[in-house]
């Protein structure tokens, strides 16, 4: 970012350790997580804002916001974003999009990597599997639900489920890489940050599915301006190389 531009985010949000510094309480999509986690240090250093980052899936972060949890601003799908505005959750025309995230394979460190460049190919390799982890539909994660209508689109829907390992939040690479599972199935970035596993590589183009994560400002955020300060932060110019560093890439791709 240019020095005119760290001077305007300055005096819109507040000189670092000023009487306008705030706290902002972040709500987002575990996806999304690492991508404002690698970009909150410099945005506090330039501001002298406190974030605090809370991540669920777009589902049960949706449910905490509509019981009425305090928030300043939340990442979530573009159209959990829409529809919580409209519940008057959100300020209307506040959301912004940031990224976007493809779905990939992921297996353990050291075990062989299947052949997942054709949606056969992929479909093999997940009848071969002892053992396949992805996320519960129920529990709201957008690649467990695109995931749940994948399997019955392919036909194997009864067969995978049968030894499928549900996930109910979190990274499912962990669970990889602790051996519960042979072959796990996530977003590409919730799948890099985690050691002792290997990314085998996104799903094949035809059965590929991108998800979008956008800001949207809380209705009743207490640090509004600086909220809208971070959104404008987490879109601008520095985003673009953190973004492909987490396996996302921004969200006009």
């Amino acid at each position: 970012m240019s020095l005119l531009g760290l001077a305007a985010l300055a005096v819109a949000a507040g000189a670092p350790g000023g009487a306008g510094a705030a706290d902002i309480k972040v709500l987002t999509a575990g996806a999304f997580k690492q991508v404002v986690l690698a970009m909150v240090p410099d945005f506090e250093k330039q501001t002298g804002h406190k974030v605090t980052v809370e991540n669920d899936t777009v589902g049960a972060l949706t449910k905490r916001i509509e019981g009425g949890e305090a928030f300043d601003l939340a990442v979530l799908t573009p159209g959990a974003v829409n529809d919580l505005s409209g519940k008057g959750k959100l300020v209307g025309g506040s959301r912004v999009n940031l990224g976007r995230v493809g779905i990939g394979v992921v297996v353990k460190d050291g075990t062989p990597k299947p052949d997942v460049s054709s949606a056969e190919a992929f479909k093999k390799a997940l009848l071969a599997a002892k053992s396949v982890a992805y996320i519960d539909p129920a529990a709201g994660g957008s690649s467990g639900i695109y995931i749940a209508g994948l399997l019955g689109k392919l036909g194997i829907a009864a067969e995978v489920n049968a030894k499928a390992k549900l996930i109910h939040g979190g990274a499912v690479a962990e669970h990889i890489a602790k051996d519960e599972a042979e072959l796990g199935i996530h977003q590409i970035s919730e799948i890099l940050p985690v050691k002792g596993i290997t990314l085998v590589g996104p799903l094949p183009a035809d059965i590929q599915n991108y998800t979008v994560y956008a800001a949207g400002l809380g209705a009743n955020a207490k640090a509004s301006d600086a909220a809208n300060a971070l959104i404008k932060f987490l879109s601008g110019p520095a985003a673009g190389d953190v973004l492909k560093s987490k396996g996302m890439e921004p969200a006009g791709s």
